[in-house]
């Protein structure tokens, strides 16, 4: 993107909307994203800290009058440059407490959207950060209202848990003129902010209400930062910022910034959602529609209705690429039809494993399986495929036979239709051009997988000009004609049991396909589902390091009632780290899909089975008949 566009704005009804066209922009962006949210109060500078973050002078809007300038969400896209193979989303919120404004919870909305949809919220003030602008950052105190992580119980406070999904936070004071000193002694900028952050004791009115923003801000973000940049220019110059040459900026200023840009680039996470699921930029658009959407039907967003919403999202698409993936490959395969059996369950078996692969990188929370095995086995499913494939390469193979066969018997049938076979001998005669027939074409067919069946079918329809040449030739007697169609008849049965061989030979071949098939989709779904494990671990791990950081700084400053608050949450993370263990869902994935791949076996041996019987029935009937025709020729 060459400049920012409109995100979420508010549509003529007054509720917040999402533009169709930064939805369509998202949903090219297949890559992670970082992205980096700025909030704060109208006329503060946030834009141009955006801009220097997209590497630009000038893209986000600046304020430079009383008026706020930015509207809604506005959405820049650049690459990110120090993460490759990853995108950085700026997004440059409307001043809070602009004049202007109609919705008293219309800024509660923009403060909370950004931090739902960051992976990092810089929180823009201006001067110091004294009571007043801990004060004005009230949007923190009513998140918990505002966004709900479970759906379960809507009237429960489950704030203890937005540590686990909250972006870091990055205070940026800007005009920052004060000395960075505490008690008389240097301090950095993060122990400025921590020490702007800290509980009074007392349980006054006017305590607790000092405590509650500054509560909420250790509680919810756990990761701080600070930076305070000093005045950039001359007030008569800042109207024109945007367009000042780095000379007429402050060398502090542009140091402070560099910095913060530096900061933002190497320790702004990827975006990710519950269990750890990495966020593209087609997700990120998904979300923000959840979200807006649930905001302006008054309802309050909640994180596991949208990644519900989003893995039903994503897991049906997951399934549509794997299928694409498999069908585009068998497609250019099929040009090359007819191929051996092997050639054909090879490609199979790569394009089964690509497919599972596109699958497994889409899909996520497919906690029962659900979705792999509607790949495998839904109403269009691999293996319906394979199937359809299998068959189109039977065709032509059936094809190319018959025209091998129509080419090698082309002067046969010209000798029937003159004649030539109806004289004495021509029994012989006929028998002697078949059997070279046969031979050359098992010289230039033998790999076709419909060769046998083919010339089984050939032998058959010609059986009938043979039996009326045998009976026509006058040089054979009775009993030698008897012999000879007996013969011919071993001879059929005998290319008949060469054809059901082969075919079962290729049903075993098939049976074996699938089963190399789904060992490797097993293998990518334990992959898939260590990797996921992996994710939770470490997220869980970053909460409870986090609450046993707050815990052991409230115990240094005696705050003993937190404290015991702070414990039943830690236990309450244990109890629910252990519960998501998934070494127990995988079991059971792989349980039915062993199953089912046991009764896919189980239906092709049932088919073998019968072939076979069959077989033995029409042999055994073959062996009557020729038992009787001796008994008649003694």
């Amino acid at each position: 993107m060459d400049k920012p566009v409109c995100f979420i704005d508010t549509g003529s009804d007054g509720k917040l909307r999402v533009q169709q066209s930064a939805l369509q922009i998202l949903q090219q962006i297949q890559q992670p994203v970082v992205v980096v949210a700025v909030v704060g109060l109208y006329r503060t500078g946030k834009s141009y800290l955006m801009n220097r973050l997209a590497g630009k002078q000038s893209g986000f809007a600046l304020g430079s009058t009383i008026e706020s300038k930015t509207k809604g969400i506005w959405m820049w896209c650049v690459s990110h440059p120090t993460k490759a193979g990853t995108t950085l989303v700026l997004l440059d919120t409307e001043g809070l407490g602009d004049v202007d404004k109609g919705d008293p919870k219309h800024d509660t909305n923009i403060f909370s959207l950004a931090v739902l949809l960051s992976s990092t919220l810089v929180y823009n003030s201006r001067g110091t950060i004294d009571n007043k602008a801990v004060m004005d950052l009230q949007y923190v105190t009513e998140l918990s209202e505002c966004i709900k992580v479970k759906s379960s119980d809507e009237d429960a406070d489950d704030s203890s848990e937005f540590v686990k999904f909250f972006p870091s936070f990055i205070w940026a004071v800007r005009d920052f003129t004060l000395e960075l000193k505490i008690d008389g002694k240097d301090a950095t900028e993060d122990e400025y902010l921590e020490f702007a952050l800290k509980l009074k004791h007392g349980t006054s009115r006017s305590v607790i209400e000092y405590n509650f923003p500054r509560d909420c801000i250790q509680k919810f973000f756990p990761s701080r930062k600070c930076f305070t940049f000093p005045f950039p220019t001359a007030p008569e110059n800042m109207s024109c910022l945007e367009s000042l040459n780095s000379a007429d900026i402050s060398s502090e200023f542009l140091k402070v910034t560099d910095h913060f840009c530096q900061f933002v680039f190497h320790d702004s996470c990827v975006k990710r959602l519950k269990d750890g699921y990495t966020v593209t930029g087609r997700v990120l658009g998904h979300l923000a529609k959840t979200y807006v959407d649930t905001i302006s039907s008054g309802a309050v967003p909640c994180l596991e209705n949208a990644v519900i919403a989003m893995a039903t999202i994503e897991n049906e698409a997951a399934v549509k690429e794997g299928l694409q993936v498999y069908q585009s490959g068998m497609e250019k395969l099929k040009d090359s039809f007819p191929l051996e059996l092997k050639d054909v369950s090879s490609e199979h078996q790569h394009l089964s494993s690509t497919a599972t692969q596109a699958f497994m990188k889409r899909s996520f929370r497919d906690t029962d399986g659900k979705n792999l095995k509607s790949l495998e086995v839904g109403n269009e499913n691999i293996i319906k495929l394979f199937g359809e494939y299998l068959c189109q390469n039977e065709q032509a193979s059936k094809k190319r036979c018959e025209e091998i066969l129509s080419s090698l018997s082309a002067p046969m049938m010209e000798k029937l239709k003159q004649g030539f076979y109806t004289k004495p001998g021509g029994y012989d005669l006929f028998c002697k051009d078949l059997e070279d027939i046969e031979k050359k074409y098992n010289s230039q067919a033998n790999k076709e997988v419909k060769a046998e069946e083919v010339l089984e079918e050939f032998l058959k329809q010609k059986s009938v000009d043979s039996n009326a040449i045998l009976q026509a030739d006058k040089k054979l007697t009775e009993k030698e004609k008897k012999i000879k169609k007996e013969k011919e008849k071993a001879a059929l049965l005998e290319q008949e049991i060469k054809a059901r061989d082969k075919k079962q030979r290729q049903l075993e071949e098939k049976m074996e396909a699938e089963r190399q098939s789904n060992e490797e989709r097993m293998r990518q779904m334990k992959e898939k589902m260590d990797e996921e494990m992996k994710l939770q671990r470490e997220e869980a791990e970053r909460a409870m390091d986090s609450k046993l950081r707050e815990q052991a700084d409230l115990l240094e400053r005696s705050f003993k009632e937190k404290v015991d608050r702070m414990r039943q949450e830690i236990e309450e993370f244990k109890r629910q780290n252990a519960e998501s263990n998934r070494a127990g869902e995988f079991a059971a994935i792989l349980e039915n899909s062993n199953r089912r791949h046991e009764e896919f076996m189980a239906m092709m041996m049932q088919q073998r089975r019968e072939q076979m019987m069959a077989m033995q029935q029409r042999a055994v009937q073959q062996m009557i008949l020729r038992s009787s025709g001796e008994c008649c020729i003694s």
